[in-house]
């Protein structure tokens, strides 16, 4: 049968106190809305143009950032989930018959499997409607599942419900599975009488229960899943929660993480077996490293490539290519566009951008390589420069095999140097080098003799 989805992510989100819609904020370095579409595709839904996302506040950032495989619809007014879904009504007009997924843009801690669970119980129990409930310890704010005989009689929201009635702690989750004929013929049913003049999506079940249609429940045993994010301490706990999933998946493939609660490693992050995370470390967006490595403490690294045999430390690499067996840090800072080749040192204090150095080469400290190509077997000397920009625009420095450069050098591009040259250190190179050449650019040194006697007479000692 087939699956399609809405996912409501049109709430203005006003407890967060942020310009940023609710649904675009972060859970371990994705949107939470990019977790609940990545669940919706695990569980059923293959092609994208079916799912339906209704947007409302600032919703053209959030298309903006899911792109253009979803269709979009749009709430103008925010005026209750059953408003929200009637917008994306026209679209699902289109589907005959099949399954529609219903869930809130703001639950980015639902798992496939659990969608996919309750599909499947939707689906054999051949319900006109199935929703996902769980037990909470303080359900205050939810809507209550209110039983009877016959198992489900409504769902009753908190500002709508009696003293008894917030007792329960069964609570909607606000996940549901629908029949589709089912919901669009409820959904023409609504109207807002209620104490928050909103049209309740909920209502549609009461409906469904009114004319004896069959109405599921499917309980979630771990609550935690389905908790929504409202504010900034409720996005901290979810943080927390899936972080230590991700950490706990990663151990279990035979990563070390020497303290779990000081890591932070985003979801789509893969690394190799036998590497150690030390505390302080952040792996963010669809970074990779390898097998063997050593990665802090306190290191940054954001879409970067790491090979085999690496060790970070205390350094901060942002869209970078680091080859095999290559020691980087303390304190070193690779800027996009960096690649290292193997077996290359980067060390303390320096910075590289836009740049390849190659096999073997070392920049050991105290230096900056931009918009450069560095052979093989390269050493570049403490405090070396490549002058790299003109005031106008960045040009290159090209360094061959070999190559030797002493510290406190200044290469100011554009520049080429040959193959096995070497540089005198303090020299301020203009100039291309040939291979095999010796350059020397620095003023002619110049003594006096006896300058400091003549400096100091006639000084009174104090």
């Amino acid at each position: 049968m087939r699956t399609m989805a809405v996912v409501l992510a049109a709430g203005l989100g006003t407890r967060m106190k942020s310009r940023i819609p609710k649904v675009l904020h972060k859970v371990v370095g994705k949107p939470m809305v990019s977790h609940v579409l990545s669940a919706v595709r695990q569980a059923a839904v293959q092609d994208t143009k079916d799912i339906i996302v209704v947007l409302g506040f600032a919703g053209e950032k959030v298309e903006q950032e899911l792109g253009p495989d979803y269709r979009y619809v749009f709430q103008k007014e925010q005026r209750g989930t059953g408003h929200a879904l009637l917008q994306a009504l026209p679209l699902l007009q289109e589907y005959a018959e099949g399954t529609c997924l219903v869930l809130c843009g703001d639950t980015p801690l639902l798992t496939g499997e659990t969608l996919e669970k309750l599909i499947a119980h939707h689906q054999q129990s051949k319900a006109k409607a199935t929703i996902l409930t769980t037990h909470v310890p303080d359900p205050t704010g939810y809507g209550r599942i209110v039983s009877g005989p016959r198992g489900i009689e409504r769902i009753v929201e908190e500002k709508d419900a009696s003293p008894e009635e917030k007792k329960i702690t069964e609570i909607n989750t606000g996940a549901y599975c629908f029949e589709v004929a089912v919901l669009r013929e409820g959904l023409t049913r609504l109207t807002p009488a209620n104490a928050q003049g909103e049209y309740y999506l909920t209502d549609v079940i009461k409906f469904l229960v009114a004319d004896n249609e069959r109405v599921e429940t499917f309980l979630l045993a771990d609550y935690r899943e389905a908790l929504g994010i409202n504010n900034r301490v409720q996005l901290a706990e979810a943080e927390a929660y899936l972080r230590a999933k991700v950490l706990q998946r990663h151990m279990l493939q035979g990563v070390t993480v020497v303290d779990p609660s000081n890591t932070y490693v985003a979801e789509d992050v893969e690394i190799g077996m036998d590497t150690i995370l030390y505390p302080g470390v952040i792996l963010e967006g669809k970074t990779v490293i390898g097998e063997n490595c050593v990665i802090g403490p306190d290191t940054c690294i954001i879409e970067s490539h790491i090979a085999d045999d690496c060790s970070i430390i205390h350094s901060y690499l942002s869209e970078a290519k680091v080859g095999p067996e290559c020691t980087i840090g303390p304190y070193s800072y690779l800027r996009p566009g960096t690649e290292l080749a193997e077996r290359v040192k980067v060390g303390d204090f320096a910075e590289v951008k836009k740049s390849f150095i190659g096999k073997g080469s070392k920049i050991p400290h105290l230096s900056y390589v931009g918009d450069s190509v560095i052979g093989a077997g390269v050493n570049i000397g403490a405090g070396t420069i490549t002058c790299n920009y003109d005031g106008e625009r960045k040009n290159p420095t090209i360094i061959g095999d070999g190559v030797f450069v002493g510290s406190n050098t200044n290469l100011v591009a554009p520049i080429k140097v040959g193959d096995g040259a070497y540089i005198g250190a303090g020299s301020t190179v203009t100039k291309d080098i040939p291979a095999g050449a010796l350059a020397v650019a620095r003023g002619e040194q110049r003594n006096i003799e006896g300058w400091v006697a003549k400096r100091n007479k006639g000084k009174k000692a104090d």
